[in-house]
């Protein structure tokens, strides 16, 4: 057996950390780019923070998932101010984006370069600026992660742009961030993690570490994900769902993820759809058709016995065996409101499009199981309903 592990340099956890972020950054220089989301009250007190330390700061705010055009103006605005590091505060999308300014901060080239799929998936070879995550969200585990995701609205898709340089220098996950989400932002998030959790341990990279790391945090956002969404403000669910999204991007930089995650970005770049959303309606049905193709292999498969665990896991039974935990996703999805993808526009005559771009993602390559181009078809009908 053969594996490695990286994650970001340095992780601090708890209730209040937010606090400690301004004295280390002043550490990093006197002048930072902080990304940011839509809602600057929100990260208010913080900038105070650093004002307090006298770090010189310039907000560049990321409305939506970030697309090349707007990574782009977040470049050349750290180029412009030249900045000393780069501070990433919010969901995915801001963590995302700042990882990316900071590579393309100190590298040579356009951002076309170093994307995967539709670029050329040039190698960093200057270590980025320094970079610090901290997350307001529990869902997407960008803090711990080593790629970023970008939407090229021009080929309906998201892809991603990938190295190990890219890894944050310092993460700060303060569940007490996270209070103010909103159910639907706190559902869809949460089955984000949960499904990257899930992926992440029957995955063909899977490995002890990766393992131990999963089934802690699906033991934790099995508990927690319900009582977070009912009531925002319950610090225990809160602190649960933390760490499940933590350890979330920890085991998919380390083991990588599956078949959900490989529909996922042509899905979201083409549907306005919540990267959460598409997870989760994707799940139970991925679930299902890796389960029935493990069942026609020789028996005893090791990967169905990881399935069988994940269901003992989430139902809480000692007895449970893999179509409970599909089923249990199924109720969760159902309690949680996840809409089908129809919604957002998904048709069937959009299916081999989208199954033919799916198979390029590297995603696709890690589940654990090849699934057919029948079984993909059935799959997206599924989450039409």
């Amino acid at each position: 057996m053969q594996f490695e592990f990286a994650t970001a340099a340095r992780i601090i956890f708890g209730c209040g950390k937010i606090s400690e972020v301004a004295p280390i950054a002043k550490q990093m220089g006197d002048r930072a780019l902080v990304i940011c989301g839509k809602n600057l009250g929100r990260v208010g007190t913080f900038l105070d923070m650093l004002a307090a330390q006298e770090v010189e700061y310039i907000t560049f705010q990321v409305i939506d998932e970030p697309t090349i055009r707007i990574v782009e103006e977040g470049i050349n605005l750290a180029r412009q101010i030249d900045c000393d590091f780069v501070i990433g505060i919010g969901g995915g999308s801001v963590i995302d984006t700042g990882k990316v300014i900071a590579a393309l901060f100190t590298n040579h080239g356009k951002l076309f370069d170093y994307l995967e799929v539709i670029g050329c998936g040039k190698k960093l070879t200057r270590k980025p600026a320094q970079f610090i995550a901290i997350p307001t969200t529990s869902g997407t585990g960008a803090e711990v992660t080593r790629n970023a995701v970008l939407k090229s609205s021009e080929h309906g898709i998201k892809v991603s742009m990938r190295s190990p340089l890219m890894l944050p220098d310092l993460t700060v996950v303060d569940p007490e961030l996270t209070y103010s989400m909103p159910c639907s932002v706190t559902a869809s998030t949460g089955l984000d993690a949960l499904t990257q959790l899930i992926e992440a341990f029957v995955t063909k990279k899977a490995n002890p570490l990766t393992d131990s790391i999963c089934r802690e945090g699906i033991k934790r956002a099995a508990r927690s994900l319900k009582q977070a969404y009912l009531n925002g403000n319950d610090r225990n669910a809160r602190n649960d769902m933390s760490i499940a999204s933590l350890f979330s991007g920890m085991a998919l930089a380390n083991a990588g993820l599956g078949a959900v995650h490989g529909f996922a970005g042509p899905l979201g770049g083409i549907f306005p759809a919540p990267h959460g959303v598409i997870c989760a309606r994707l799940l139970p049905f991925v679930m299902e058709a890796n389960i029935r193709t493990l069942k026609t292999q020789p028996s005893n498969s090791p990967v169905l016995v990881r399935f069988d665990e994940i269901a003992k896991i989430l139902t809480g039974k000692s007895d449970a065996i893999a179509e409970d935990g599909m089923e249990w996703v199924l109720s969760i999805c159902k309690m949680l409101k996840v809409q089908s993808l129809s919604k957002y526009g998904l048709k069937e005559e959009d299916f081999p499009a989208i199954i033919e771009k799916s198979r390029k993602a590297s995603s696709m390559e890690g589940n654990p199981v090849h699934l057919s181009n029948k079984d993909l078809t059935q799959i997206l009908k599924k989450t039409l309903f």
